[in-house]
């Protein structure tokens, strides 16, 4: 037995050690623009013999999680593949010259320093921090309405359940440019001029258009929540006497304050991340006639927009990287922040 144990474990650590080689090699090939084409079978094969090495290491107490690890393998192999080496990629490329395709030396934090520098993209965050908080209040209170309506009992509340979410099936850019043929086309009847001309009344029609789209699918959410409240809560609240006013603020939104958190974070992320209707509707043109002392022409130019026309269109993938990347730590800290805010208002109601 002790032979067995002995000659499992000796395989056991070949197949491991074999493995790590395997995937430390592919990474590396693939970090250095290696066109090999053997690059993808080497890793899965060099993961998988890691898994398989250790299953069979000889020690019965570790193997269940072992299985667990290999029933989840797929999915955090899809994630670490998809979001993690992304992410690493990225901020290490945001440090060098990358234009795409290979890069040829390391620059530092000069494309930091960069970005910070350039007005067009401090604007730009500015109207993303604008917009986002614009939405997050109208967005949430629309759906919060459309769903005290769909929860009411008024007859055919299934038909309007689904014509406020249909919106949010047309793609951003059909959308978008749906908009704006109505801006540029029916509206000019009414003001005279065209809402897309001017940068105010530009993003007031990107606020319009999004509230539009993602106000049913928050509904939704909002009137699942509504629907799990126990109805005897709510007859009893009848009995004491509590009107309409006193139900809705004292017992429907403190029972449904999760509910609140998971549509303010989805709103915050999805606003933060507008890109679709940004582009197809106003192409992040506007004019800015005075800003830090230049006149700009992107007022209507998002955050998602900016590191897009900064990497695909001006070809600077390396300064569109490193903007990327302090999207994605702005987007994460309030995000982060959000959350606590709302579950301690959660914890108070």
């Amino acid at each position: 037995m002790k032979t067995n144990s002995a000659g499992n474990k000796g395989i056991s650590l070949i197949l491991m050690i074999a493995g790590l080689v395997m995937t430390i090699a592919a990474i590396v090939l693939d970090f250095m623009g290696s066109k090999a084409s053997f690059r993808g079978p080497l890793l899965i094969i060099g993961v998988l013999e890691v898994i398989i090495g250790a299953y069979l290491y000889p020690t019965l107490k570790h193997h269940r999680k072992i299985i667990y690890v290999i029933f989840l393998f797929p999915l955090l192999f899809a994630f670490v593949v998809t979001v993690i080496i992304p992410l690493l990629l990225g901020i290490f490329y945001s440090m060098t010259d990358w234009t795409g395709i290979r890069f040829t030396k390391f620059v530092g934090l000069a494309n930091y320093t960069a970005m910070f520098k350039d007005p067009a993209f401090l604007w730009s965050i500015l109207m993303t921090f604008v917009f986002v908080i614009i939405n997050m209040i109208l967005v949430n209170l629309v759906a919060f309405l459309l769903a005290l309506l769909c929860t009411s009992g008024l007859k055919g509340d299934g038909f309007f359940r689904v014509a406020y979410f249909l919106p949010n099936l047309i793609g951003g850019i059909v959308l978008g440019y749906i908009w704006q043929f109505v801006f540029n086309n029916v509206l000019i009847n009414i003001s005279k001029i065209s809402w897309l001309v001017q940068t105010k009344t530009a993003m007031l029609a990107i606020i319009i258009v999004y509230v539009w789209q993602y106000a049913g699918y928050i509904m939704l959410i909002y009137i699942t929540g509504l629907t799990q409240i126990p109805k005897d809560i709510l007859e009893a609240a009848s009995i004491d006497g509590a009107d309409a006013r006193q139900t809705l603020f004292e017992i429907k939104i403190p029972m449904i304050a999760s509910t609140i958190t998971i549509c303010t974070f989805l709103t915050l992320t999805s606003a933060f991340k507008q890109f679709d209707v940004n582009l197809a509707l106003t192409g992040g043109t506007g004019s800015v006639p005075n800003f830090m002392g230049q006149y700009l022409t992107n007022g209507t130019q998002m955050l998602a927009l900016n590191i897009y026309n900064t990497a695909v269109s001006k070809n600077n993938y390396s300064l569109g990287q490193a903007k990327a990347v302090l999207f994605f730590i702005i987007l994460a800290c309030v995000s982060l922040i959000q959350v606590r805010i709302s579950n301690k208002k959660e914890v108070e109601l």
